[in-house]
């Protein structure tokens, strides 16, 4: 048994997480992303270690460890082993001058690389192989030519951090080094606000993702976040992009980003991947939750989107399979009459608008999107789900709807809402939400949930059915053909739902 006394843990456990956006990769983490890499790439002298984005320098230092037991025949002199690594292996780019200094000392043992505490002092500069170079934003119409970073809030003095990376701050990221790379490993920021309404933010990490690929090294390696899957906000051409890769050999998926960063709330989950230059097949499916893991091997481009569990697969395939109308089709877009979530009621109107918090008059005549459903029986729902963040509850499984309900002819709705459904008779509108409320309808809406959010998009596995039919679970899944290991899994997925509005 260990004593507490003598307890000595690695400090770069111990870190506070910069932002939810840039978050240090814990050393257990790390590894597990290291021993994706053929173990034979330890035992070769020549390869080169790029980490585009040092915070930490936890990559680095944890491929010094491996390359320095497995070069130890090849460079059998301790010293002259640990120079040949530190000069001619390992390379880094920091996202600020503070990581590049921390960085510097977990790799070097001494924030300056030739310092007399360094492990290797005889670098010539103080940063070493590990650089940082203040880059600008190149504003063009109130963004970032590069990243879409608004003017407004990052056209800074030089005292504040810019968050400018130089990685994807440049047309060619292969002049920074003027080298080859075999593999490329890090932990990207992943997004940076855009100066929109509510601290709006675009994702930036699919850059990181995007340049490393351009300069073609043997594999790559980097964790991101997992709402890629279902595109979304600047994602869509990523994820066609990725779904598309077929060298992408193994994705690691954690549906909980806790499981990996403890204490991090990243909605939709997270996920490491590695892609390998000379690979082409199919991709080892990794999926963790709750500690229990699931593998499968699969087309990722199968589907539009990317089905997270494995599981789901055949259920979908099932559901496809018959041809029918989506209701993503059917499903109103954002707005659905036109009116933003701070439109409130009116002291006299001849039509009812329901908003958050109830319900008032509003003029039909100020409505002009929408009208064709305003004199029919409606159902909506929230457009925000109700797991947080898209997260299924510590049970592994999702609610999915906040909130479902009937809107009678003259009433409206504000954004806060979709409209899922409109008809001419109140028992159709019944019928939908009896539709909605089955594991069935909420499981494939469940694919799509990366978010907070539940879009048109997100009911595009979803069948268009006679609304004629009060549906339930047992109808839909003799209808589908669904066997008992695919209803059970749908049913582990997604609670039961009450009958009354939630």
């Amino acid at each position: 048994m260990q004593n507490k006394n003598n307890y000595n843990p690695d400090v770069l456990t111990c870190l506070a997480n910069l932002s939810s956006d840039e978050v240090f990769t814990p050393p257990q983490l790390a590894n597990k992303m290291l021993d994706l890499l053929p173990v034979t790439i330890w035992r070769d002298e020549t390869a080169k270690f790029l980490d585009p984005v040092c915070k930490s320098g936890v990559f680095l230092r944890e491929i010094a460890r491996r390359l320095d037991i497995g070069l130890e025949r090849t460079i059998p002199d301790k010293h002259t082993r640990i120079k040949h690594i530190f000069h001619n292996q390992l390379f880094g780019i920091a996202i600020t001058e503070l990581t590049s200094l921390l960085s510097r000392r977990s790799l070097y043992c001494s924030k300056a690389a030739n310092g007399k505490y360094s492990v290797c002092e005889d670098f010539d500069t103080e940063h070493g192989n590990i650089f940082f170079r203040r880059i600008k934003h190149t504003w063009k119409n109130g963004k970032c030519f590069y990243c879409g970073a608004s003017q407004e809030v990052y056209d800074r003095s030089e005292e504040l951090e810019s968050h400018a990376y130089q990685f994807i701050h440049t047309e060619k990221p292969e002049e920074i080094f003027n080298m080859k790379f075999d593999v490329i490993i890090g932990n990207p920021p992943y997004q940076l606000s855009d100066g929109g309404a509510k601290a709006s933010a675009s994702p930036l990490y699919h850059m990181f993702v995007q340049k490393a690929k351009k300069l073609n090294p043997k594999y790559l390696t980097m964790i991101i976040p997992s709402r890629w899957f279902a595109g979304g906000k600047g994602l869509d051409d990523f994820r066609k992009e990725m779904l598309n890769d077929s060298r992408i050999r193994t994705i690691v998926d954690f549906e909980d980003a806790n499981e990996c960063f403890p204490g991090v709330d990243i909605a939709g989950g997270i996920c490491y991947f590695l892609w390998e230059r000379d690979f082409s097949g199919m991709c080892e499916v990794i999926n963790i939750h709750n500690g229990l893991k699931i593998t499968s091997q699969r087309k990722l481009n199968e589907f539009d989107t990317f089905i997270r569990h494995s599981a789901a697969v055949p259920i979908i395939r099932k559901v496809i399979a018959k041809k029918e109308r989506s209701m993503g089709e059917q499903v109103s877009a954002r707005k659905p009459f036109g009116l933003s979530t701070t439109i409130r009621p009116h002291k006299t109107g001849d039509i009812i608008l329901r908003w958050q918090k109830g319900e008032g008059p509003y003029p039909r005549q100020e409505i002009n999107t929408g009208t064709e459903m305003i004199d029919e029986w409606k159902v909506i729902t929230s457009y925000v789900g109700y797991d947080h963040a898209g997260n299924p509850g510590k049970d592994g499984r999702r609610k999915v709807f906040s909130k479902i309900d009937i809107l009678p002819p003259g009433t409206i709705c504000n954004e806060t809402y979709l409209v899922i459904g409109c008809y001419k008779k109140e028992i159709q509108a019944k019928n939908l939400v009896s539709y909605m409320k089955t594991r069935f309808f909420r499981f494939l809406v469940a694919q799509f949930m990366y978010s907070h959010h539940i879009t048109k998009d997100s009911y595009s596995f979803v069948p268009i059915l006679s609304m004629d039919t009060k549906w339930s679970d047992e109808l839909l899944y003799n209808r589908y053909g669904l066997i008992q290991q695919e209803i059970s899994f749908i049913e582990s997925m997604i609670r039961p739902m009450e009958s009354g509005n939630e």
